[in-house]
Parts: structure tokens; sequence; C-alpha cells
């Protein structure tokens, strides 16, 4: 069982930033693909970045793509979303999830398996 623990939401004028955290518990950790998805209301959730256990590869949604930085600190159970010019389209809750199978790092939410609560991000225009 993995728990999972946002934080660092808020509000942020447009093109501000802000670094969301998810602390998780659970002694492989380390091992398992994480993944973060946002969900606008009214809207599907939408992934937004993902990363594997080594950090040799990442993967990122065409929206936020050069704009976000996702990583992972393994020793603190810890992964991170750096997100940078933001804009009010990415006003959402946004979520932390662990993809604890062994295949491929994935864009899809259905291969997740533990997901946090969120943590809230508005962009004011």
């Amino acid at each position: 069982q993995v728990q999972l623990v946002e934080s660092g939401g808020g509000l942020v004028q447009s093109g501000g930033s802000l670094r969301l955290s998810c602390a998780a518990s659970g002694r492989t950790f380390n091992m398992y693909k994480l993944g973060w998805f946002r969900q606008a209301p009214g809207k599907e959730r939408e992934f937004v970045a993902a990363i594997t256990w080594n950090q040799r590869s990442t993967l990122y949604a065409d929206s936020v793509k050069g704009r976000v930085t996702i990583s992972r600190d393994n020793a603190k159970n810890t992964v991170h979303l750096q997100m940078n010019s933001l804009k009010p389209e990415d006003t959402a809750v946004y979520y932390c999830a662990v993809d604890a199978g062994r295949g491929l790092i994935s864009s899809d939410h259905r291969a997740y398996d533990y997901w946090g609560q969120g943590t809230q991000v508005t962009v004011s225009s």
C-alpha cells in the first residue's frame, strides 16, 4: 500500500511559478513510476507529467512541455512538479499518482494504482 500527500498548491498570477510536492509512504517507493495529473472543474482528469524510478525517462503533456519539470528524490520519498509561466488554463486540482506496474512510463491514468487527494492550483489572469 502507498499513501500520497500533495502540497504546494495555491493562488498565483498568470506568468508565476509554483512547486508542487508529493510525499509518499512505502518502502518500495523508489521502484515505482510516478505521475502528476490534473482535473479542472467539469473536465476529465488530464495527464501532466511522469517520471521513471531512476529519472532517466520523463514524459510531459504537450500543454505543459517547456513550462513544467518533474523530479523525484527517492531518499526522501518525494516527487516534485516545478511549474513556470503558469496560465489561467493551468487552474485545476493536481494529483500525484504511483504506477506500481512493470510497464513503460505512461500518460494513461488507468496505469496508475495509487492516488493522492490533490492540491488546488489557481492561476489568475
